[in-house]
């Protein structure tokens, strides 16, 4: 029995308002009819092809229909006259029409002309009244036009147009019932199966409700009658994700008719972080699933905070991948991400006695109710084995006979976009064990053997980041890295193979985007796959290969990731000789343009000689792609003029700058929804949701009192949050810290450059000098908390120190009752982006202190920049950018330039003889005396930590030393700004109102006009 499928093909959008999406008929019914493909057994058919579905009847006659509007009636109405074909259905197309539109029919007349019939329709608004304004009736006309006729295809479906509104469900798709000529007894098959899945699924409370019990019943299995606010989450979840696969089959069903160039993001990372509050914002329905939840006796706040992190990522590059997705889906571009579906994530920390403890992180425990495991969707990974030369019709060609073989499983994640039908996926890959070995081990009673090989397969997709420090750790990341790459690109391949045949075309329907340089491997994969199975030439697969990648680099370093030979050669013996291959034709190619300079042929080759030989995959995806990208103007020219300098004299038009962004809809209408009301009332609009630039807007304001009035009592509600939250779940002694204190936060993976060490030292200085105040002098001080958070690497022993004597310094100052509300230190465990949505609203001021030249961009300043909170920071990564946007005067900036590093660290060792103690400013002498005489306990155990800091050690490579007398002065500077509340106001209203730049979408469009070539396609309704 073979299939025969059906597909009913989507129109062309028909917008009401190109400037504003949420523009609507006053109120839109929320019903609406869906569409999908028909899949009909057909034991006549060789293979799945297309069949037009067409009615028993003549097909209606290409004529457009006539439509006028009558407002002469001495009634309320107004007429609407169609002269059109008449057809099965069509009556119920034309009052779904109205229906959408919101508007009302009072009563209707019909008059037949032999195929032709002639309705008047007497139509009224919502209100009641007669239609008059122009521009509504023309909208109305053109819908009719294009539902009743003028929009036919042929295939049997018309559109009504998509009204684009707040709630995108909004609008109607009418699909004519298909009579298959010639199938017989299967006719009466598909025009039920049709009637049964012909409307979407309805988002009013009540219909919500009912889904949401059903789901209580029949999905997680409990009473109706009796179920608690975690399985309210379940079942909401499943509710919501019913919405979205309506949308997600759509969305694919119209991108693979319409054929358009795609974008595949290969990615090891994506910080998803909830999904449940996005995912109803972006499709329209947080208001109604609010109402339906609490009319079943549940807080949507409460059921939402149910919800754990996806642990899929760590840190601003996995954030930055999932901000992305959102902007593609939310912009219409036809595009895929590709992951890996990580068994436990990164880690957990856990805190215990200050130190640092890892956790595996169970994320999955409860499973993942977004997220559809895709059983059919399976490809075979290879490993080890040997690799053959065998002769194929006159010619040598290369086999590799792999040695161990898993599957990899798809799990798919619907990621919808915002004021748009478009839901695009995140396919993940987890990694089990092939079926073929596990048969032949059962076969022979080696059940034990099946069992290790099925742990030993699905080790790969177990953690994120393995510990590479010994061999079996670099072995199973890079297993980890090629299992991710070969699933990606056989199912990219297949689609593409679905509808081509001619692999020149490639390049004209695949953009493969290389996020940094762990899918590297890529490169050699596809030129595997194009040599060895498609059997295509060496330079014709080579010239396809390098019009297909595109690469982001977020490394500062030279000195990037590279894999041992030795260990490509075991695991991976086939793309070691392509790698060879490819990098012996580049040096080749290479010596014509700069002659026999072994030095520099030496620093540009991917293959790198020495002790331990190795393959430098920045150079491998320098080399190849068309394209290498910076995220930051700062990062960009480093790599132009150090990290990648020779590169870029060789090919100075690959390299573009693409400045990070982050999605507003994430950070401000998820996050803060205070703020994200406040900014709509003012705009007048909500749709600086998807144009980010409209933030601009509230410069008009600036001088409003109101205004400001209403922007402080949204931070202080956000401060209570936060308050809330550090009181009830971050100390064993319910630590209370003052409303009326500056929330002063840094928040970010703990890292030496990332200068958590210069933070805690400026809090010991405050500490120390409050001490030594009078009560009179302490009274004018400015209350501060001080909010540190962040995970440090688990072999990372000086990160891990900044975290203890974070929690030692906090110990002695909450615990001093002298200080009392004028300082208090508090460290935030097992921070993530949930975390981060409580945090961010919540801070006054944002810490970021890299040494400059260290940061490539940074994304966590963007997200507080949004949230109106006041950035300290160094002129590093995009905080240049954005000091360009806001202006030097509404932030605090301290610390030496790009420009200054390198001769301050200079002069530093030419100053001082070896070994000599450093001389250092007083202040900081004192804070670091404090610490290594053991004034906050454990003297031995910082030992190490404050050498970091001194010559003849450390040497203070991050320059604390230097930096820290200009960073006191910026923490004055910030003290001073907030004792005037005014002024701190206006800066915070400029930092939202300047950050429409640094919004992904801005940073998705740039990459889709000028690297990727794809242009959007959005799915009407």
């Amino acid at each position: 029995m073979q299939t025969v499928l059906i597909s009913f093909p989507l129109l062309t959008p028909f917008n009401i308002s190109s400037s504003d999406p949420h523009t609507s008929f006053r109120q839109i019914p929320f019903s609406s009819t869906r569409f999908s493909s028909l899949s009909i057994p057909c034991a006549t058919a060789r293979r799945s092809c297309s069949i037009r579905a067409s009615t028993g009847e003549s097909a209606p006659s290409t004529v457009a229909p006539i439509i006028s509007v009558d407002n002469n009636d001495p009634g309320d109405s107004t007429v609407i006259v169609i002269r059109a074909h008449n057809w099965i259905g069509l009556l119920q197309i034309i009052t779904n029409v109205f229906k959408v539109l919101g508007l009302k029919i009072d009563r209707a007349t019909v008059e037949f002309e032999g195929e032709f019939f002639t309705k008047r329709f007497f139509v009224t608004d919502s209100d009641g009244n007669k239609i008059e304004d122009s521009e509504s009736l023309m909208r109305i006309t053109r819908a009719l036009e294009e539902a009743v006729g003028a929009g036919s295809n042929g295939i049997g479906v018309r559109t009504v147009p998509a009204l684009a509104s707040a709630a995108v469900s909004r609008g109607v798709v009418v699909r004519r019932p298909g009579f298959l000529e010639g199938l017989g007894e299967h006719r009466a098959k598909a025009e039920r199966m049709y009637s049964l899945m012909d409307g979407f699924l309805k988002n009013d409370p009540i219909s919500l409700q009912k889904d949401i019990l059903h789901h209580v019943e029949y999905t997680v299995a409990r009473s109706r009658f009796s179920f608690d606010d975690f399985e309210a989450y379940q079942a909401l979840a499943h509710t919501v994700r019913d919405r979205l696969i309506e949308r997600w089959h759509d969305t694919h069903i119209y991108f693979k008719r319409t054929k358009p160039k795609r974008l595949y993001f290969l990615s090891l990372e994506f910080l998803m972080g909830r999904s449940l509050s996005n995912s109803v914002i972006n499709l329209g329905i947080e208001d109604q699933c609010a109402e339906a939840l609490n009319q079943l006796g549940f807080e949507f706040e409460v059921v939402a905070e149910q919800e754990g992190d996806a642990a899929l990522g760590n840190g601003g590059l996995a954030r930055l991948s999932a901000c992305q997705m959102d902007s593609l889906a939310t912009l219409d571009y036809p595009a895929w991400g590709y992951g890996l579906r990580y068994e436990y994530g990164l880690f957990r920390q856990i805190i215990v006695d200050g130190f640092q403890h890892e956790k595996p992180d169970y994320w999955l425990n409860f499973g993942n109710p977004w997220e559809i495991e895709r059983i059919h969707v399976t490809y075979e990974v290879k490993f080890y084995g040997t690799v053959e030369e065998v002769e194929m019709n006159g010619e040598k060609q290369k086999v590799w006979i792999p040695g161990e073989t898993v599957e990899a499983v798809a799990y798919d994640n619907p990621i919808p976009g915002y004021g748009t039908r478009n839901t695009i996926n995140l396919r993940l890959w987890a990694a089990k064990p092939s079926s073929k070995f596990d048969l032949e081990a059962y076969n022979t009673g080696d059940y034990i053997n099946s069992v290790v090989n099925r742990q030993k397969a699905e080790t790969i997709s177990n953690v994120l980041y393995p510990d590479d420090r010994s061999h079996q750790g670099k072995e199973l990341r890079l297993k980890q890295q090629y299992f991710f790459v070969s699933a990606s690109l056989q199912d990219i391949m297949r689609r593409f193979k679905e509808e081509h045949t001619n692999f020149d075309e490639l390049p004209e329907k695949v953009a493969l985007h290389l996020n940094d340089t762990h899918p590297s491997l890529s490169i050699a994969e596809v030129m595997r796959m194009l040599v060895d199975e498609e059997h295509l030439g060496w330079h014709k697969a080579w010239d396809i290969v390098c019009k297909i990648f595109s690469f982001t680099t977020h490394t500062m370093v030279t000195d990037g990731e590279k894999i041992p030979v030795d260990l490509l050669e075991s695991l991976l013996p086939r793309h070691l000789e392509i790698l060879y291959e490819i990098n012996f034709n580049f040096l080749e190619e290479l010596k014509k343009r700069i002659g026999l300079d072994y030095s520099r042929l030496a620093l540009l080759s991917i293959v790198e000689e020495g002790a331990m030989k190795s393959i430098r995959m920045a150079n491998l995806a320098i080399v190849c792609s068309h394209t290498v990208n910076g995220v930051s103007k700062l990062h960009l020219e480093r790599l132009k003029t150090k990290t990648f300098k020779d590169f870029y004299g060789l090919y100075p038009e690959k390299f573009q700058c693409k400045t990070n962004g982050v999605t507003q809809r994430r950070w401000i209408v998820v996050s803060n929804p205070g703020l994200r009301d406040l900014i709509s009332k003012w705009l007048g609009t909500e749709a600086w949701i998807r144009d980010a630039d409209l933030l601009s807007g509230l410069r008009d304001h600036l001088d409003n009192a109101d205004f400001h009035l209403e922007w402080k009592m949204v931070k202080k509600v956000n401060k209570m949050r936060l308050a809330e939250y550090i009181e009830a779940f971050l100390t064993l002694s319910l630590l209370q810290v003052s409303l009326d204190a500056m929330f002063d936060v840094q928040v970010k993976r703990i890292h030496e450059y990332k200068r958590q060490l210069l933070n805690i030292f400026g809090i010991i200085h405050r500490y120390n000098c409050l001490k030594n105040m009078d009560k009179d002098s302490r009274r004018k001080v400015v209350p501060r908390v001080c909010i540190i958070g962040g995970k440090a690497a688990p072999g990372y022993e000086i990160a891990k120190k900044i975290i203890k004597l974070c929690h030692a310094v906090a110990e002695k100052i909450n615990n001093d009752t002298d200080i009392g509300d004028l300082l208090k230190v508090v460290f935030i465990p097992d921070y993530n982006v949930s975390v981060a949505e409580l945090v961010i609203p919540g801070a006054d001021l944002s810490q970021h202190l890299s040494t400059a030249g260290n940061e490539a961009s940074g994304t966590g300043n963007m997200k507080f920049l949004m949230n109106g909170c006041l950035l300290l920071a160094t002129a590093d990564g995009s905080t240049v950018e954005i000091i360009e946007e806001i202006g030097e005067d509404n932030l605090f900036l301290f610390g030496a330039k790009v420009h200054e590093v390198e001769k301050r660290r200079q002069k530093r060792l030419s100053n001082l003889a070896p070994l000599q103690p450093a001389k250092v400013p007083l202040h900081f002498a004192r804070v670091l005396r404090m610490v290594r005489d053991g004034y906050f306990g454990h003297k031995d155990y910082f030992k190490s930590l404050c050498e970091t800091v001194e010559f003849g050690f450390g040497n203070d490579y991050y320059l604390l030393t230097s930096d820290f007398g200009s960073y006191l002065e910026a923490q004055a500077a910030a003290d001073k700004a907030f004792v005037n509340q005014d002024k701190w106001t206006r800066m915070s209203i400029l930092s939202v109102a300047g950050s429409g730049r640094f919004s992904s979408d801005r940073t998705i469009q740039d990459y889709a006009e000028s690297t990727w070539k794809i242009n959007p396609c959005r799915c009407p309704l």
